[in-house]
Order: structure tokens, then C-alpha cells, then sequence
């Protein structure tokens, strides 16, 4: 194995497993302070480290800080110790491992040899992400049952019975989108949506299949018990639900899963219905044709928009009240010096790309960054999704969940398969 190859799968791996990870805090940060903007409220903005406040972020180190500091206690009466021990590393685990057949690029070539861009080259595919995510279940279950708690014993069938009820048409929606797709490969399937559809409309899973798009989102809204459907922890019935006797660390890492989920959750949906990676109108060889042109545009935007994004710190960074030497404003002009630069070193690495071969290595490399980026902002754009509904509609009750699941969702795949597999094989 070269020198490359152990590069590119140090690259591989961190990104799938770091990344992830990093997005917890980012998770967190976009639920406190999108919940602030729904709730006409101001969101966390008073915890700071020597007056960097970094727009609420210092409040997850402040939270971390406590958590870990925390008297982890575990009651006399849990007998199955093991288990209540377990449980919360499965549902982190699986969550993580879940993301290791995402594609976040297309495949990179490189001296003449191709590079999936994924944590695992697995051909599996969906099947992976299904797997896991059926298996995660038992994290939750374990956690509700060896609790020896009422309440977590009901929050974890509970929560058994909401993920039978949603799989299910989950699955069947990946079904209609299989018939089209004809792979199960998650590469393969965002190369797909690279094309275009009457020559001008990007051929994504969401034009393709929006019923299919429907049935999976709110599915998986029910397989990360997020509102309106976690039902397995509402504290309005069950205190806490499955996680009810947890403190300290253990509580932080199912906090932790949680969130890794509606990360992988999101770049799943990214993935099958957004286009993944693809840049919208611009497929993996129309940019490596054009990587020059495209890095020019990038060189006149990038500063443009950091022009408009510096005014709107300056105007959101100031004391609701008149303060001389406003600390907020001193705290403002530090961050947009550190975004400037950052744009200088973009515009430098854009600068190197208008020098370099065209269609050469820097091309191939300048491709996959961009890929990268626009499948990270994907992403972001389906949390943004996940919070906007969790602070917009109440929690159902639960027999309005399984209604929901059986009467309406089920019967709404089956004839998105059919009508599906109909206008496939009359088109082929």
C-alpha cells in the first residue's frame, strides 16, 4: 500500500468518524438557538470564556462541563448493571457506524487509481444504514428494561413498537427508490441524480419520488424519536421514558446518539432525495471539465458574501441597551477577523487552481472539496428541517402515531411501489 492509499483512508475514516461527532455541538447549537427564534426568545447567549460568547457555542462546553463533573448515580434497585451500561453505547454506536457507507464525494482518481469517498468501500449500501438503524432499537429497549422503572419499561415498547411501525414503510419507500435508481449502492445512487431531467431539472430523488420523499421523512422522524413522535421519552407521561434512571455521562452519551442520528439521518436524506454531494446542475465531470471557470466564480462570491455576512455580525453582535465599549462589538470585530482570513486563504487555494493542469490532480482534489462542502451544507440545510418541526407541532398521542403508520403510511408505500414499477417498465 502506498503512501496515498493510507492517506486517503486516514481521510476516509476521519471524515465519517469525525465529522459526525463534531456535529453534535453543531446539533445543539441549532436546536437552542433555532428554538429561540421560534419561541421569539433570544437563545443562549450569556455563558463565555474571558467574553467570547461564539454566538451561544460556549454554552456546550459549559454543558459538557457539567455533565462529566456530574455524580454518575445508579440506583440500588437496577439489577441487570451490565446492561444498564450497555444500552447507551449501542445507541451511540450504531449511530455512528451507520454513516460509514455514506459517500461525501464522488470517487476520487487519483495516479490512476479510484478512491470511494466513504468511511467503509462496502457495497451494501442501504442495507447498512437499514441494518443499523433497526439494530439501535435494542439500546433503547435494554435502557427501559433494565432500569427496573415503570416508566422506562413503557418508554422502551414504546419506542419497540414505534420503529416495527415505521421500518416498514421506510423500507418500502427505499423500494420505489430502488426501482428507479436500480442500485443499491449509495455512490451510484447520488451519480444518478448528477443528470438532467429534460436537460435542465437535476434528476433527484425528491423530482422522482416526492410521495417517496414524504413516507421516508416522516419515517425518519419516528426512527430518531424526534417531535411530534417521541412518545418513547415524553415527559408529559413518562417522566423521561427509557432514559429515566440515567445521569451524568451515561444520559450525555444517548444525548450524544441522539444527535449523531439526526445527523446521519439527515445526510441519508440528503443522499437518496437531495442529490448528496452533487453540486445542483453540475455533475462530477461537467466540474472537473470546467474546475477553472468555477474556481473564478468562487474567487468574486466567496468575498461578497463574507462582505454581507461581516455587516450582519456587526449588527446582531451588540447589547440590547447602550454600553460604552460595547464588549459585544469588540467581541464581533475579533470573529470577523478570523472569517477574513479564512476567505484569504480560500482565495489563495482558488488562485493556485487557476494555475494548475486543467483536468489535472488539483482539479480532481478541488472537485471533492467542493463536494464536500455543498454535501455538508445539505445536511445542515435537513437539521435545520428536523428543528424547524420539532419547535412547530405538538407531540402526538400515541395512538395517532400508530394510525399514522399503519392506516395512512403503509398503504401510501405500497402504491408508491406500484405506481412506481408501472411507469418504469412503460418507460423502458
Amino acid at each position: 500500500m502506498s503512501a496515498l492509499d493510507i492517506f486517503m483512508v486516514v481521510v476516509r475514516v476521519a471524515f465519517s468518524a469525525f465529522i459526525p461527532l463534531c456535529f453534535i455541538a453543531v446539533c445543539v447549537w441549532m436546536e437552542r438557538r433555532g428554538a429561540g427564534f421560534f419561541q421569539d426568545r433570544s437563545g443562549p447567549n450569556r455563558a463565555n470564556i474571558f467574553g467570547f460568547r461564539a454566538a451561544g457555542l460556549v454554552q456546550n462546553l459549559a454543558d459538557a462541563a457539567k455533565l462529566i463533573f456530574k455524580e454518575d448515580v445508579t440506583s440500588g434497585h437496577i439489577k441487570h448493571k451490565f446492561y444498564f451500561v450497555l444500552a447507551p453505547l449501542i445507541v451511540f454506536f450504531t449511530a455512528v457506524v451507520s454513516f460509514a457507507v455514506v459517500p461525501f464525494a464522488d470517487t476520487l482518481v487519483l495516479g490512476g487509481k479510484s478512491y470511494l469517498m466513504q468511511g467503509i468501500p462496502l457495497d451494501l449500501g442501504i442495507l447498512w444504514f437499514l441494518s443499523f438503524v433497526g439494530f439501535s432499537v435494542y439500546g433503547i429497549i435494554l435502557a427501559g428494561w433494565s432500569s427496573t422503572n415503570k416508566y422506562g419499561v413503557l418508554g422502551g415498547l414504546r419506542s419497540a413498537a414505534q420503529v416495527i411501525s415505521y421500518e416498514i414503510p421506510m423500507g418500502l419507500a427505499i423500494v420505489s427508490l430502488l426501482v428507479v435508481y436500480g442500485t443499491i449502492h449509495l455512490n451510484e445512487i447520488a451519480q444518478f441524480q448528477g443528470r438532467l431531467l429534460f436537460g435542465f431539472i437535476p434528476m433527484w430523488g425528491a423530482v422522482l419520488q416526492p410521495l417517496g420523499l414524504v413516507i421516508f421523512i416522516v419515517a425518519a422522524f419516528a426512527e430518531t424519536n424526534r417531535t411530534p413522535f417521541d412518545l418513547a421519552e415524553g415527559e408529559s407521561e413518562l417522566v423521561a421514558g427509557f432514559h429515566v434512571e440515567y445521569s451524568a455521562m451515561k444520559f450525555a452519551v444517548f444525548f450524544m446518539g441522539e444527535y449523531v442520528a439526526l445527523f446521519v439521518s439527515s445526510a441519508m436524506i440528503v443522499t437518496l432525495f437531495f442529490g448528496g454531494y452533487q453540486v445542483p446542475f453540475l455533475s462530477t465531470a461537467t466540474l472537473i471539465n470546467n474546475a477553472k471557470p468555477v474556481a473564478f466564480l468562487l474567487m468574486v462570491a466567496v468575498p461578497v458574501a463574507m462582505h454581507y455576512f461581516a455587516g450582519w455580525i456587526r449588527r446582531s453582535n451588540v447589547s440590547h441597551y447602550p454600553r460604552e465599549n460595547d464588549p459585544r462589538v469588540f467581541e464581533a470585530e475579533i470573529y470577523i477577523k478570523c472569517f477574513w482570513g479564512l476567505v484569504i486563504f480560500l482565495e489563495v487555494v482558488l488562485l493556485l487552481i487557476l494555475f494548475a493542469d486543467k483536468g489535472g490532480p488539483a482539479a480532481h482534489i478541488f472537485v471533492m472539496l467542493l463536494q464536500m462542502a455543498t454535501f455538508l451544507v445539505k445536511v445542515t440545510m435537513m437539521i435545520f428541517v428536523y428543528i424547524w418541526v420539532r419547535w412547530t407541532l405538538p407531540r402526538f398521542r400515541y395512538d395517532q402515531l400508530q394510525r399514522l403508520g399503519w392506516q395512512t403510511l403503509l398503504p401510501l408505500a405500497l402504491l408508491n411501489i406500484f405506481v412506481t414499477s408501472a411507469v418504469v417498465v412503460a418507460l423502458s
